[in-house]
């Protein structure tokens, strides 16, 4: 039969091109993920004018006019550090969660019958049990990344109205020893609760594409496994774009939370025009939760600040979701011709 012609990935062999798929997608637009972040992570005290015009392209033309080219690659190494990790944990254990479901579930078929396609409900709840897994081992580096993006203060609230000439690009060591000594070894798993409820997010991502996935390759009655790269794409991006309208005010508390900027009643005494970097010492809203965050900015904002900067959210999730959909099966083709190879060498 065709589709047992070729050897069926592992979890490690799935959960690596998931991962490598994951870095190259999320380098190609790196720049957008840096405005982004900065966009989130404004605190819902600026008012006016410029919190108006923070489109994605604005902020990423300030950026580079304020901060050069660096500035739109800062934290690249803790971000795909943190890329790789969530993606290889998420894909492990997501592969691993699934191979054991279905073999489960053909032990009780007859002999000889084809296996069902999975409902969109076990997809999902696959997909959260994955995603909490992944969470919990990769959080810390998700909160240092978070942190060298928005960047931090040299201390001197003065000197730059902007905020932008007092930047500190400190390394990822530096931030993460920063944040054990200011928070505790606990300030590395900022924004965990959140992050747990936002294993929907990839759930529903994962789930909506394979339940889509499954109705495109049935209606082609061809028997083929996969679907074009084009095609992979949309899919992926209908896919990702619906996830993050279901969970965006918690995506946007989690950033707040992590960069330590949630509603900062300091913010006020800056009058920059990009998000500014934040000293990490905020009292203000050291625990401040998830829930406290967007009660706060519904009081201030209504029900559409919840939803600052969602746009670029969107245009950054639906880009590298939908280019990690295309390169993780083309990597999954190489992953099958690493161990086709390496099986050879052992033999």
């Amino acid at each position: 039969m065709p589709a047992q012609s070729k050897p069926e990935l592992s979890p490690f062999g799935a959960a690596l091109a998931g991962a490598l798929g994951g870095c190259f997608s999320n380098a190609v637009v790196y720049p957008l993920d840096v405005a982004k972040t900065r966009i989130q992570a404004l605190p819902s005290d600026v008012k006016g004018k410029r919190k108006n015009e923070l489109s994605i392209l604005s902020v990423m033309l300030r950026i580079y006019q304020k901060e050069g080219i660096s500035g739109l690659f800062g934290g690249f190494g803790a971000t795909m550090l943190n890329t790789f990790s969530m993606q290889y944990a998420y894909f492990f254990f997501y592969s691993f969660v699934r191979g054991a479901y279905i073999k489960r579930l053909t032990k009780k078929l007859p002999p000889g019958s084809k296996l069902p396609a999975l409902s969109t409900a076990a997809e999902l709840l696959m997909g959260a049990v994955a995603g909490a897994l992944a969470q919990i081992f990769t959080i810390p580096v998700s909160v240092i990344a978070t942190r060298q993006q928005v960047g931090r203060l040299n201390g001197r609230k003065d000197a730059s109205p902007e905020g932008v000439d007092e930047r500190r690009n400190e390394s990822f060591l530096t931030v993460a020893r920063e944040i054990v000594e200011e928070e505790g070894v606990t300030g590395l798993w900022s924004g965990l609760r959140p992050g747990l409820v936002l294993t929907v997010n990839p759930a529903i991502t994962y789930g909506v594409f394979e339940r889509v996935k499954s109705l495109v390759l049935l209606s082609r009655n061809n028997n083929s496994t996969k679907m074009s790269p084009g095609l992979s794409f949309l899919v992926g991006a209908f896919s990702k774009t619906l996830a993050t309208i279901v969970t965006y005010p918690y995506i946007m508390a989690k950033v707040r939370i992590q960069a330590r900027s949630a509603d900062s009643e300091d913010a006020t005494e800056h009058n920059g025009e990009l998000p500014l970097p934040n000293g990490h010492r905020n009292t203000h809203n050291k625990n401040s939760g998830a829930i406290d965050i967007l009660k706060r900015v519904w009081r201030r904002e209504g029900f559409l600040g919840w939803y600052q900067g969602m746009q670029a959210q969107i245009i950054k999730a639906v880009l590298s979701q939908g280019v990690l959909f295309m390169t993780k099966e083309q990597f999954e083709s190489w992953a099958v011709l690493i161990m086709v190879f390496a099986a050879r060498l052992t033999a």
